[in-house]
């Protein structure tokens, strides 16, 4: 078992700690040196593959959720907040990043969120211009609470996606046609009528909690309609469950919550359409084929995808996937990653990403493979869907939808079977964005990079007005 120099100390000692278990006792279990597991707690050796394996077998710990997953998301947050020019005389390596994140993950994050006010103070007080008699706002927005409260759970929330498999056994649910059994259900258990709206206006749904009517909208595509069902069985059937992961969460604002639990709603209704272990089971054997994955489960494209991110259930994950979902405008409306690649919090997507493309070509899956400047490889896939409900006079967003895989997970799906993977100059150069890629000689670069240095030759005129150095 090929394993590379892990510095796990934290992670560890929460362990040993959750057993209640003194250094000594602990070694013991794992058939190490007292001294060796102090090391190990103290970072100043990395865990072997024999001590790996005694985690494993000694406490049911999934090996791969020790060296990736929320470690590599606070990594890439916080190199992206010290790229900032604020700190242009401090150049961390990144051994001391990955000491700061395994250790004092608490600190990390204090110092994102200090970033994210000066962004915001700064950004607020730039566009004030002369009328500075305000005082800008530092504390994060509730929605921005709310994207990094999913982002650092790494989109997985437990109790929440169990309770809806549950359920979704008992119902029989995860054959494609689920309205007749999702109607059912909520007259059955909490003599709630659904009914057809005739309006071919743009709400989905409408509940009144007084005469129990469900309203959906007849216009709605088929996978809509039975999303929404599934969203108020989650409003009625897992009301508990989600208040307690929100108190846990702790929002600064009632805002923030109340935006939260309409996420939480929104993750058990696709945990009940989409049931963990079948879903996860059908994809590795239909290769991720998300258009045969959609037909399969009666899902949309964007929830397949979604749902394909969030397979991160320990002992029993999926491929690590990246998901995103961004509008014309390039900006991105939905992220999650799973993957080593992490979407930029500032600032537009890489121009060279082909999501962008996706646009051009509706109605097809496009593919790419793409390297970022740090050497790892990715297949990336995008398509592009509509959104909305009704006819002619209603309103039809168009958005991109975004996923992958790094490329060492390409052969689990179909879209990567004529691909020449082993081929390097195949490989498109992308970046997270501009603002904090390094490459220098990217004729799409939009900004230059804030933490390098311009040259302007006058006398010559390339593809940008200036050398990075």
């Amino acid at each position: 078992m090929a394993v590379g120099k892990l510095f796990i100390g934290r992670k560890v000692r929460e362990i040993r700690q959750t057993n209640g278990a003194t250094q000594g006792q602990f070694a013991d279990m794992i058939g190490i040196s007292t001294s060796y597991l102090n090391q190990i707690e103290n970072n100043q050796r990395p865990v072997s593959a024999s001590v790996l394996l005694a985690l494993a077998e000694k406490f049911g710990i999934d090996i791969t959720a020790l060296s990736s997953g929320q470690d590599d998301r606070l990594l890439s947050a916080l190199s992206e907040a010290l790229s900032d020019p604020l700190y242009e005389t401090y150049s961390p390596s990144l051994q001391e990043l990955k000491l700061v994140t395994q250790n004092a993950p608490g600190f990390a994050h204090a110092l994102i969120a200090s970033h994210q006010a000066y962004r915001r103070a700064s950004e607020q007080i730039a566009s004030f211009d002369d009328r500075l008699g305000g005082v800008a706002p530092v504390e994060p927005t509730p929605y921005e609470e709310v994207r990094d409260f999913f982002h650092f759970v790494d989109n997985y929330i437990h109790d929440i996606d169990t309770v809806a498999e549950a359920l979704a056994g008992r119902l029989s649910i995860g054959g494609g046609d689920n309205q007749a059994v999702l109607v059912s259900y909520l007259e059955r258990e909490y003599g709630v009528r659904v009914a057809r709206g005739e309006a071919a206006d743009e709400t989905l749904r409408r509940f009144d909690p007084k005469t129990k009517v469900l309203t959906l909208n007849r216009y709605a595509p088929a996978a809509t309609r039975d999303f929404q069902l599934a969203l108020v069985i989650a409003q009625l059937a897992a009301a508990d469950g989600i208040a307690a992961v929100l108190r846990q969460a702790a929002f600064r604002t009632e805002e923030a919550q109340e935006i939260c639990r309409i996420g939480l709603h929104n993750y058990f209704a696709g945990a009940l359409i989409l049931p963990y272990r079948l879903f996860l089971t059908t994809a590795r054997e239909l290769r991720h084929d998300v258009e045969l994955l959609g037909a399969r489960f009666g899902a949309s494209l964007e929830q397949v995808c979604h749902r394909l991110s969030t397979l991160q259930r320990p002992g029993l994950k999926g491929v690590p996937i990246f998901f995103a979902r961004v509008d014309r405008a390039g900006n991105i409306t939905k992220r999650h990653s799973a993957a080593k690649l992490q979407f930029a919090r500032f600032g537009a997507a890489c121009p060279l990403w082909n999501v962008h493309q996706a646009f051009e070509t509706p109605g097809r899956i496009i593919r790419q493979m793409a390297e970022t400047p740090d050497g790892v490889r990715y297949l990336c896939l995008a398509t592009q869907v509509n959104k909305g409900a009704g006819g002619f006079r209603t309103t039809h967003p168009s958005y991109a939808l975004a996923f992958g895989c790094e490329i060492s997970y390409a052969d689990a799906f179909v879209y990567a079977d004529d691909l020449d993977l082993g081929n390097r100059a195949g490989y498109d150069p992308i970046g997270i964005s501009c603002r904090i890629c390094e490459r220098t000689k990217c004729a799409s670069r939009a900004v230059p990079p804030i933490k390098r240095k311009l040259v302007v030759d006058h006398t010559v005129r390339r593809a940008m007005p200036y050398d990075i150095v």
